[in-house]
This record gives C-alpha cells, sequence and structure tokens, in this order.
C-alpha cells in the first residue's frame, strides 16, 4: 500500500467511529434520520410512476374529433336503420311545408287537407273537402293537432272505402297510397305583377319624347352611352347618308 494513501484511509476510520458514536448515543436521532430517507424513497418511486399531466389541447380539435364520432355512430346506425317509403316520404314533405319548425314526424290538419287536395284524394264526389276534415278530426286525438305517420296511414284507410267503393279494403288502400307516393306540395297563388294604365305609360318607350325618346332604339333596346352622350361621327359621311360605309367597298371591288 502507497505511503500517501494513509491519511485518506485514517479519515475515513473517524468518520465511521463518529457516525457509530451517534447512533448509540443518540438513537432518537437515527431513527428520525431514517424515517426521512425511507419518505425521500417514497417520494422519488411515486415521482417515477406518476404519469406525466396532459397538455392543453386545442378545444376545436376536440370538437371535431367529438362530431366525428359521433357522425360515425349516426353512419352505422343510418346502415342498419330501414329506407323510408315512398309514402312516407311524402308524408314527411307534405308535413313539412310551410312550416319551418316542422320535423316532418307529424302533419297539421292544413297540411292534411292540401295533401289530399294536390293528390287528387279530393274527387269532389266521393270524397269531398268535409270528408277529409271529419276523417282527420276522428283519428288525431283529443287534445292533440296533429297526427302520426301510423295515424296518417289509418286516415287513408278510411277515406280509400269512400274513394274506391267498388274495389275491396286492401285494393282500395294500394290505390289510394299510389296516388300519394312520389308526390309533393304544388306550390300556387304566386304574386302577378300589378298591371295599370299609369305603369304602361312610364314603362312605353314609343310614348317618350324629347331627349328620353334619344335613348332607346325602335326596338325599345337601350342605346347605351349614344344615348346620353354626343359622339363625333368621324367617318367622313354626312349625317344622315344612306350609303354610309361604302366607299372602300366600292374603291377595293373597282381595282
Amino acid at each position: 500500500m502507497p505511503w500517501a494513501d494513509l491519511p485518506l484511509i485514517s479519515s475515513l476510520s473517524k468518520l465511521l467511529s463518529k457516525s457509530q458514536t451517534l447512533n448509540s448515543s443518540y438513537p432518537a436521532l437515527s431513527r428520525v434520520l431514517g424515517t426521512h430517507k425511507m419518505a425521500d424513497k417514497a417520494k422519488s418511486a411515486k415521482a417515477a410512476n406518476k404519469t406525466p399531466p396532459k397538455s392543453p389541447g386545442d378545444p376545436a380539435k376536440e370538437k371535431s374529433g367529438k362530431r366525428l364520432s359521433l357522425e360515425s355512430e349516426g353512419t352505422n346506425e343510418g346502415a342498419t336503420a330501414p329506407e323510408l317509403s315512398a309514402l312516407e316520404e311524402a308524408f314527411r314533405k307534405f308535413a313539412i311545408h310551410g312550416d319551418t319548425r316542422a320535423t316532418g314526424k307529424e302533419m297539421h290538419g292544413k297540411n292534411w287537407s292540401k295533401l289530399c287536395k294536390d293528390c287528387q284524394v279530393i274527387d269532389g264526389k266521393n270524397v269531398t273537402t268535409t270528408d277529409v276534415d271529419i276523417v282527420f278530426s276522428k283519428i288525431k286525438g283529443k287534445s292533440c293537432r296533429t297526427i302520426t305517420f301510423e295515424q296518417f296511414k289509418e286516415a287513408l284507410e278510411e277515406l280509400s272505402k269512400k274513394r274506391f267503393k267498388d274495389k275491396n279494403n286492401e285494393e282500395a288502400i294500394q290505390e289510394i297510397h299510389k296516388l300519394i307516393e312520389g308526390k309533393a306540395p304544388i306550390i300556387s297563388g304566386v304574386t302577378k305583377a300589378i298591371s295599370s294604365p299609369t305603369v304602361s305609360r312610364l314603362t312605353d318607350t314609343s310614348k317618350f319624347t324629347g331627349s328620353h325618346k334619344e335613348r332607346f332604339d325602335p326596338s325599345g333596346k337601350g342605346k347605351g352611352k349614344a344615348g346620353r352622350v354626343d359622339l363625333v361621327d368621324e367617318s367622313g359621311y354626312v349625317p344622315g347618308y344612306k350609303h354610309a360605309g361604302t366607299y372602300d367597298h366600292k374603291v377595293q371591288g373597282g381595282k
């Protein structure tokens, strides 16, 4: 052993002897120090096992993710849902007619009457407007103002007995369904422009006089800038000359 290491060894032995004397003379202090060491070890272990906190994400991305998940669920549900029949499609079209808040699942009496009229369920002989109103009041609930699709089919069954008297029950229902399937509300009563002598006189260009007359040609079409500004004629012909523009053609033809 080299002599240079002897001072280091002696200092280490002194430290060990001091620690032994402290443990022997102050056992409570050693226990306290031991508990602190154990607590530090536990904290370090928890810190190692603890998952890092999530960083705050973009709320727009989170919302879009939720929306996409809902849409995927909706598509899966829509794949298994049965398709609407032609009769139910017609029912929904008439149910939402004229009402922006309607969902298409229920129909008011006004739209029911329009459906029967547009689809020619009302023929004026076997089925009248009164019959349609009576059937609607009979089918709907006492405190309700609308009918569902199932009640709608019941109402059609009631009307089919009057509309097609010469056919049995099943054939009559099929015939009245054919009248409605694939149909949509007929939009009528479009407001027309009111024609009055005053308006027609103001819009008839043939009756214009003075400078206003010069702004339109004989057909009533506007001349544009030529009708508002005096344009200089640089063609070289006298204004009103009938054969204007024929000189060049004659000269070239003569050559």
